[in-house]
């Protein structure tokens, strides 16, 4: 089994939208955008060793979906232990490779897809040596 880790929020406006969620649910923000090499921000939405888990705020990457007319949610990574075999694994099942595999230098391999009803999610593999 393969358990979420990680979440993802595209917004249009960064500082709105951190305001939004400081204020609302109290969340912290973190500048990573020295390890992805693109605006980035760490989520922090609780205490270490607490229940829940962190994510990432981003500017969006495409033009939104107009306001009720479908879902427009925020985007669930899943830790693996082998990359590659779930990448074959995905695009076997009818998946498609949305964002390559890519290197968060120091930290892991990260890339996103979509499954076969179109939702976006992402896959993480812990690896220090990712470069």
């Amino acid at each position: 089994m393969a358990r979420p880790v990680h979440f993802e929020i595209q917004v249009n406006d960064v500082e709105r939208a951190k305001n939004f969620y400081a204020e609302v649910l109290g969340w912290e923000f973190q500048d990573y955008s020295h390890v992805t090499g693109t605006p980035y921000w760490g989520v922090i939405t609780g205490e270490e060793g607490t229940m829940g888990i962190n994510g990432g705020l981003l500017p969006r990457t495409r033009t939104e979906t107009p306001k009720f007319d479908a879902p427009n949610a925020f985007v669930v990574t899943v830790a693996v232990e082998d990359y590659d075999s779930i990448e074959e694994a995905i695009l076997r099942l009818g998946g498609e490779t949305v964002s390559p595999k890519t290197a968060l230098p120091g930290m892991a391999w990260q890339g996103y897809f979509t499954d076969t009803e179109g939702n976006v999610f992402g896959i993480h593999q812990p690896d220090e040596n990712a470069r």
